[in-house]
């Protein structure tokens, strides 16, 4: 039975079915809707059509509803204006509190619609049940609040930059409000009022502090490589794999950071020859198990259309930002019923913001990330009382 959420929260629980607003309980026999809302966690019988045609409702909508999605959404955007002419947060208020129960009836209406075409119309992605994990994940990230403390970069405040940025702060969102949809090898992109965690200058992290005690990064240690390692069906090794690289591969033949560059230079050229790499290494026989000369095909049913000159850098970047996002999903089901929690997510690394109490869980932590579904992957592991001033953990 198709249904829409009235908002997304989890205390604001709010459905349409059938012509009717329901309130404070969810009808039973509910099956198919437009997105994810937080007091859905628990039905597992729910799809979700956004997930289906990976793109936003209105440029989903079919040419012959354009019209009528056009004059509904244009409703809701005076609503939402209007709102912020208010300063009427909505973080902080039930959306269907703040409108009339026509509106709602008649947007839910227009969004049954569209929903209705995408089931129809749209095949059901080989990666489904990922997608629904992972947008619950980022919906809690979302949800909670950035501890963001612009006091922290007052040595910096006479540079002009650092001014824009803490005036910036201002006007968006002090929350991780991530797009699963971004990129093409899967790899997270942040929306446009989001809290700049992906691009902000490293030097202004120093902004972000845990709500509880203590971050703690978790991040694979040359995560590329070791992908490719596993796709080339090799063993990973227990140390810094560039070092292991330079050793075993290139007969220490250049310093960590000259092997590193002369081995992606290689890898992901597929004009380019080294014959050091070519005598342990076979990358035809990894491309040719993944690519069908249209497509890329990664372990994890990613499919994405790519030329030879793309496919082996969309094969290792998807298949190394699906391991992360499997293991950030892994860990925040291990946090449920803790007071820790993920913090955000920053490329191929996973901030924990971990409470005093429970830092004795940090090697459990690190453990269930380093085990893959690739393999064993080795793991560098930081903490900090801000994200910017992070130092090695040492177990």
């Amino acid at each position: 039975m198709l249904f829409q959420t009235l908002d997304n929260k989890e205390e604001c629980v709010g459905v349409y079915c059938n012509n009717e607003l329901h309130f404070d309980v969810v009808p039973e026999g509910l099956t198919h809707t437009w997105n994810y809302s937080a007091f859905l966690r628990d039905r597992e019988d729910v799809e979700y059509a956004f997930l289906y045609a990976q793109k936003a409702l209105g440029d989903t909508c079919p040419r012959h509803l354009a019209q009528e999605w056009e004059t509904i959404n244009g409703r809701m955007k005076a609503f939402l204006r209007a709102f912020t002419a208010a300063k009427i947060d909505l973080t902080e208020n039930c959306f269907f509190d703040l409108v009339n129960e026509r509106f709602l009836r008649e947007y839910c209406e227009m969004k049954n619609k569209i929903t209705e075409y995408v089931f129809k119309n749209y095949h059901k992605p080989d990666n489904y049940d990922f997608l629904v994990d992972l947008t619950k994940v980022l919906h809690d990230i979302k949800h909670r609040k950035l501890q963001v403390d612009p006091w922290a970069l007052r040595d910096l405040m006479h540079q002009k930059r650092t001014r824009d940025f803490t005036k910036k702060l201002s006007h968006i969102s002090l929350s991780c409000d991530y797009n699963i949809f971004g990129t093409k090898t899967g790899r997270l992109t942040t929306k446009k009022n989001s809290f700049p965690i992906l691009t902000m200058d490293k030097k202004f992290r120093k902004v972000v502090t845990p709500t509880n005690d203590w971050f703690v990064s978790l991040d694979f240690n040359g995560a590329e490589l070791r992908t490719f390692l596993a796709l080339s069906e090799m063993e990973q090794p227990d140390f810094d794999v560039h070092d292991w690289n330079r050793q075993n591969v290139y007969d220490s033949l250049g310093t960590r950071e000259e092997v590193k560059e002369r081995f992606f230079a290689w890898l992901y050229n597929p004009r380019s020859k080294d014959n050091v790499a070519e005598r342990v290494y076979d990358k035809g026989a990894v491309i040719n198990k993944h690519w069908d000369g249209r497509a890329v095909k990664n372990p994890f049913n990613r499919t994405i259309p790519a030329d030879a000159h793309h496919a082996m850098s969309y094969l290792i970047q998807s298949t190394c930002s699906d391991v992360v996002l499997r293991q950030m999903i892994k860990l925040d089901k291990y946090l449920q019923d803790k007071a820790s929690h993920v913090a955000f997510c920053v490329h191929d690394e996973v901030v924990l913001d971990l409470t005093d109490g429970e830092c004795a869980l940090i090697n459990v932590l690190v453990e269930h990330f380093s085990n893959t579904a690739l393999g064993k992957f080795g793991v560098n592991v930081k903490y900090g009382k801000s994200y910017g001033d992070m130092r090695e953990w040492k177990q």
